[in-house]
This record gives C-alpha cells, sequence and structure tokens, in this order.
C-alpha cells in the first residue's frame, strides 16, 4: 500500500539522517533502504523537499503527541516551565530531526512551527486567565518559543561552547521574567484594567459563554483586547 511505502521512507530518512555526520541524506540511498525505485519516492513526495517536510511534520506529531502525555497541572506556570524542559529534552533525545523540524530551510512547507506555537499558547492562555502573563499570550509565545529553538539549536550545534548545565534554565527564567507577573490577588496591579481584561479574554478563550450570542462574544472580545493593550 501507498501508506505503508510512504511511513517506510519518512522512517528511513530519519534513521538516515541520524546516522550521517554531515546531517544530509541521497534520496537514491533511502529508496534503496526500503527497497522502492526514485520514481515513487517522487510521486509520493514531489522530490527531496518534500520529503523532508514529511519527516519534520511526522516528528511534529509524535512530539504533539509527547506534550498531551505530560501531565496538565493546576498551575499552568509550573506547567510551562516544565513544557520548556520537555522540549530541550525532545531536542537532546533527537538532534537530527530536531534540526530538521525547526533549521530554517529553503521552499520548506512543513507546519512544525505554526502548530508548535499553537500548543505554547494553549498553556500561555492557562496562565493568562490566573491573572499570571503579563502580555497576551500570542505574544508572550513569540518571544518564548524563539528562545526555546533557538537554545536547543545552538546546544546541538556547539555543546562545548555553550556548556553550562543550568544555562537552559537561565535561559527560561530570564525570558519568562519580561512575560510573567505574579497571579492577580497576590500583588498590586499598577494597571488594573488591562490586567482584569487580558485575564477575563483567556478565561473566555478556555471555557467560553452560554450567556452570549456569537457575534456579542466576537464583540467583547474585541473591547476585552483593546482594553488590554
Amino acid at each position: 500500500m501507498a501508506s505503508d511505502v510512504r511511513a517506510a521512507l519518512i522512517a528511513a530518512t530519519e534513521q538516515l539522517l541520524a546516522d550521517s555526520p554531515e546531517g544530509n541524506i541521497a534520496t537514491r540511498v533511502v529508496c534503496d533502504w526500503v527497497g522502492v525505485t526514485q520514481p515513487v519516492l517522487y510521486r509520493l513526495f514531489g522530490d527531496k523537499n518534500g520529503l523532508l517536510d514529511a519527516v519534520a511534520d511526522d516528528g511534529l506529531r509524535r512530539y504533539a503527541e509527547r506534550k498531551a502525555a505530560l501531565e496538565q497541572t493546576g498551575d499552568p506556570v509550573a506547567d510551562l516551565r516544565a513544557g520548556w524542559n520537555d522540549h530541550m529534552t525532545f531536542a537532546r533525545e533527537n538532534p537530527a530531526l530536531y534540526q530538521l523540524m525547526f533549521a530554517p530551510r529553503p521552499r520548506s512547507h512543513a507546519q512544525v512551527r505554526r502548530r508548535i506555537m499553537d500548543l505554547l499558547e494553549a498553556t500561555l492562555v492557562r496562565c493568562s486567565a490566573v491573572g499570571a502573563l503579563r502580555v497576551p499570550p500570542q505574544v508572550a509565545a513569540q518571544m518564548i518559543l524563539p528562545a526555546n529553538v533557538g537554545l536547543a539549536l545552538n546546544l546541538i550545534a556547539q555543546p562545548d561552547l555553550f556548556d553550562d548545565p543550568d544555562l537552559s534554565t537561565r535561559t527560561r527564567e530570564a525570558v519568562f521574567a519580561s512575560v510573567l507577573t505574579e497571579p492577580a490577588g497576590e500583588n498590586e496591579q499598577e494597571e488594573p484594567v488591562p490586567a482584569a481584561a487580558l485575564r477575563l479574554r483567556s478565561q473566555l478563550a478556555i471555557s467560553g459563554t452560554q450567556i452570549l450570542e456569537p457575534v456579542e462574544v466576537a464583540l467583547l472580545d474585541r473591547w476585552l483586547q483593546r482594553l488590554s493593550e
């Protein structure tokens, strides 16, 4: 079946990349591993870049399953820290796949970044809903993910240069300090209205409401966005 051949080509590519000192593979070698001709590979993936995109997206699927298996506690900030740490662990355990997933490649159409950003934003919305976020979740995600990815890529590429065993923790806390605040009620808010608007907007994003019509919800969301800016 085509689906079985496709899965076999993806698995072979990932393994060959992991075994390659240069981090590169030839489609002919992949086909030889699986026992198919190159036209079969090109029919399924279009070209080598399409094959690499498929490997990256398959890595995302496994990464998302890994994220879903993480325990979600009643403390979203602790979950955020656990998510950063797990991201670093995934990079350390799968260096070749991680670089394929996150290092920029010309003409790549892999959907990895957007979908992982969505996972991160979901946790940040929970942080915002308890008053622990000082900026909108989307802004926080755009700060956190590049820092997480950049550190992981540098640790993979030059481990001898970035040899501080506490570097991940130091970087995490430096970035989090710029987006997190104490949960509501534990400190005095200098700007209570924007903070309250941001928190309510995130709570509505999580649980919704049956009281308002959809058009009213959209209007309220817009007002809350304006108030939280």
